[in-house]
């Protein structure tokens, strides 16, 4: 499957952000980070090969669409320029990490308690495309539907599911149950 240039830079750029241990905290709106930190070619291999692909001013162009589209921000800050990754740059880089890796559902492991996480959320219509997209995170998460609004799974996917609930800003829509099946 082919991946947009767009959604694969925001995915590269999210992924250096949170290698590194600098990703903004879900409550932060945007996370800066210095021009250096981002272009180094020496750290980052794929701001070399986005420069490859696209001459310098091509390259502008795509910043500047970014910029745009709401996903990204530059600042002037002391030590030079810094780019800011936006909420917005965040889930449409966490929505590019399941189209990147399709094999996800396969790597699943069931939790060793042999309890089972239920999700139930009410997400208001004025958030629709999240409620859609949350819904299509569970699955990737290997959740199954039993209701419309409660979704469950075996498996440990704990911190996957934190970490969309709250890029997506949901956490005041959603509940996290840990049950425990009983046999009759």
């Amino acid at each position: 499957m082919k991946i947009p240039l767009t959604d694969k830079f925001l995915w590269d750029l999210y992924s250096v952000f949170e290698e590194l241990g600098k990703i903004a905290e879900p409550h932060e709106i945007f996370t800066v980070r210095s021009w250096r930190d981002v272009c180094n070619p020496d750290s980052f291999k794929f701001w070399r090969e986005y420069e490859r692909k696209r001459s310098k001013r091509q390259f502008g162009q795509f910043i500047n669409y970014l910029k745009k589209k709401g996903y990204i921000k530059i600042k002037n800050l002391e030590e030079g320029r810094g780019i800011l990754l936006t909420v917005k740059g965040k889930q449409k880089a966490l929505t590019v990490e399941y189209k990147l890796n399709p094999k996800f559902k396969s790597k699943l492991k069931k939790r060793k308690d042999k309890k089972w996480i239920m999700v139930i959320f009410d997400i208001p219509e004025k958030k629709r495309k999240y409620r859609d997209n949350f819904r299509k995170f569970l699955y990737n998460l290997g959740f199954q539907k039993l209701q419309r609004s409660i979704w469950i799974s075996p498996y440990e996917v704990s911190k996957d599911l934190e970490k969309i609930i709250r890029a997506f800003l949901l956490d005041k829509f959603v509940k996290i149950f840990l049950i425990k099946e009983i046999e009759i």
